[in-house]
């Protein structure tokens, strides 16, 4: 079933004792805004968490789906060759059965003008086999028609705008990041052995936030949910991933982390009923009086505003 409705969202959620977005151009330390000191965490990284989610509960479908079922693949997942993924929407269409890599190769001993030609030509195609591929992928792979995808590096399936879309996550309050020396009983090779006369001990550094209470924003439209195929279904997996996806992302490195809260409002049009950012302004969180190093979830209070609601717009709390 299509979308009606247009929906803005705040998302909820904290970390402890642990490091919800590294940054790898800082020696992976936590990302932080510079003037501010206030946390960060990325777009990309959320939506990662909610491919992996639904990756982890849609498998099964993805892999052995009923006919004309197949929507629950994951498009950028570990380790994919986006090329391939593409090229599966030719085939599986029959518009183009030689893979793109053929192509190139049997252009390497041509000349330089004959190999851009070859190229081009792949990466182009015809402007109705980009829109049945384009519509392809959007049918089977359910990150391309939540979150979009640009997807005519190669084999030319188009490009997606997507109708869910996601801020960077901001901290309510200012953190540190706190460096930690760790020790690992043993080392990788048999020249570090030696080198410390069977001492055996490999040294490391990690990073965490002591505590951290992080807030982000979400939009969805329906009239580019019309154009990708994003349906109720879709949408109720959406909301499921983020409540419930950090509860299945437990690592060493990022300690605990939570959804705290999700507040969806939905509008009665599809243009919507109020600007976003009234809407958001009405999830106000504050820290508790006397609490100067917030430590915890119960160091905040959350006050939702949710009298007088603009006309045509209802508040669902999701959790």
């Amino acid at each position: 079933m299509s979308l009606n409705n247009r929906y803005d969202f705040v998302l909820l959620f904290d970390v402890k004792d642990g490091n919800p977005n590294g940054d790898p151009d800082a020696g992976n330390l936590p990302r932080l805004d510079a003037e501010t000191g206030h946390g960060l965490v990325t777009d990309v990284a959320l939506k990662r968490k909610v491919r992996n989610f639904v990756t982890m509960t849609r498998d099964q479908e993805a892999r052995d789906p009923q006919p004309g079922e197949k929507r629950f693949e994951i498009y950028v997942r570990e380790k994919a060759i986006l090329n391939q993924q593409n090229q599966r929407a030719y085939s599986a269409l029959k518009l183009d059965t030689e893979p793109v890599e053929s192509a190139l190769e049997e252009s390497v001993d041509k000349p330089s003008d004959a190999k851009k030609s070859a190229k081009d030509k792949k990466r182009k195609g015809s402007g109705d086999d980009v829109n049945k591929a384009r519509d392809w992928m959007c049918q089977n792979f359910f990150d391309v028609r939540t979150f979009g995808a640009v997807m005519s590096t190669g084999v030319n399936c188009g490009q997606v705008r997507g109708p869910v879309q996601l801020t960077f996550a901001r901290s309510v309050d200012p953190i540190i990041a706190q460096e930690h020396s760790i020790t690992r009983m043993a080392v990788a090779t048999e020249a570090e052995a030696e080198k410390q006369d069977g001492d055996n001990r490999t040294m490391g550094r990690k990073h965490t936030v002591p505590y951290g209470l992080y807030v982000a924003h979400g939009f969805v439209s329906s009239f580019l949910a019309r154009q990708t195929g994003f349906d109720e279904t879709d949408l109720e997996l959406l909301w499921q991933a983020l409540t419930q996806m950090f509860e299945h992302d437990r690592s060493a490195a990022r300690g605990e982390m939570a959804t705290r809260g999700l507040y969806v409002f939905r509008h009665d049009s599809e243009l919507g009923n109020a600007p976003a950012h009234d809407l958001f302004d009405r999830i106000e969180v504050n820290r508790k009086a006397g609490v100067e190093v917030p430590r915890g979830f119960a160091d905040y209070e959350v006050f939702v505003n949710d009298t007088e609601m603009p006309s045509g717009v209802t508040l669902l709390r999701k959790i």
